[in-house]
């Protein structure tokens, strides 16, 4: 009678599981627009152009281009950008005025003092297949040369936003044991050396680490949105004061199953696009949601104390 019981948890247990796991990849698939182009097998960064077309990165060990994507996903046409380096390209996002920037800040052993960002036109106004960019370097104050204890090592760097006239730079938390908090640093967004001042700071969970680290973000057009990247989740922030982008509204977007999500952006003020890596058969993709369709489960309501 025992063993039977046994077997009949078991099972149920089993079925609950392949429903969730249903409900999940139904919850990310449902969103899929388009497969994006093999070439872009590790796509790192998107940003929409002046006419709202996509355009992508690749991380680490492509050359330093920008592929422009068609409305089925394949590559249309490739900017080189001939002073730079793709050492370690981790997101992109462009200013009010269009120009585009070109995160080479990943930073996994937290060992990278300099670190190194692209600015160049937006792409429209780049006529040729190359161009040149003014490049920003910056460095955290706290790295002193001295060893960074394990509880320390949230200096690796996947996320930014331009927003006035500085950047806005999310850290990828690599703390032993994980606490999972995100640290927000600012540098100017001009061609100079900066040291990254840092201004704030946002917990997301200390479940598992490769589920709750920061890997891209994005500004709504009207500036009135932020929105952060995980491998199951968009962190959406509303209502808040000037720069202090966690003094408001916070609310978490069931993303589905856990694939590499390492890049977002807006299409319009309601529209957010996402995409993931290809791994095994599974990702590889761009995703649309639209704010005011989705389910949003509300982390905090009204604003912080200044």
């Amino acid at each position: 009678m025992l063993k039977k019981s046994i077997l009949v948890t078991t099972f149920i247990v089993l079925i609950a599981s392949v429903a969730i796991l249903g409900s999940s990849i139904y919850t990310l698939y449902s969103k899929k627009v388009i497969s994006v182009d093999a070439k872009l097998k590790e796509i790192s960064g998107i940003e929409f152009d002046k006419q709202q077309r996509l355009w992508a990165i690749n991380d680490s060990g492509d050359e330093p281009k920008l592929y422009r994507l068609s409305r089925t996903g394949a590559i249309e046409k490739e900017i080189l950008v001939s002073n730079a380096k793709n050492i370690d390209w981790e997101d992109m996002t462009q200013n009010n005025f269009g120009h585009f920037f070109l995160g080479d800040f990943g930073n996994n052993s937290n060992e990278r003092r300099w670190l190194t960002i692209y600015k160049i036109e937006n792409p429209i106004d780049i006529k040729t297949d190359t161009t040149e960019a003014e490049i920003i370097k910056f460095t955290y104050p706290e790295l002193d040369g001295s060893p960074i204890s394990p509880e320390r090592r949230n200096y690796d760097l996947e996320a930014f936003v331009a927003f006035g006239r500085h950047l806005y730079l999310f850290t990828k938390n690599r703390t032993q044991p994980f606490d999972g908090i995100t640290n927000v640093y600012k540098v100017g967004d001009h061609a100079a050396n900066f040291n990254a001042e840092l201004v704030d700071s946002f917990k997301t969970c200390t479940t598992m680490e490769k589920l709750c680290w920061i890997t891209s973000a994005a500004l709504s057009p009207d500036r009135s949105k932020l929105v952060l990247l995980d491998s199951t989740s968009l962190w959406l922030f509303e209502n808040f004061k000037g720069d202090k982008f966690f003094s408001g509204d916070v609310s978490r977007i069931d993303l589905g199953i856990v694939t590499q999500k390492e890049a977002v952006t807006f299409y319009d003020d309601n529209t957010i696009v996402f995409t993931d890596e290809e791994f095994k058969g599974i990702g590889g993709n761009a995703y649309f949601i639209k704010l005011d369709e989705v389910d949003k489960n509300i982390i905090r309501q009204g604003a912080l104390s200044d």
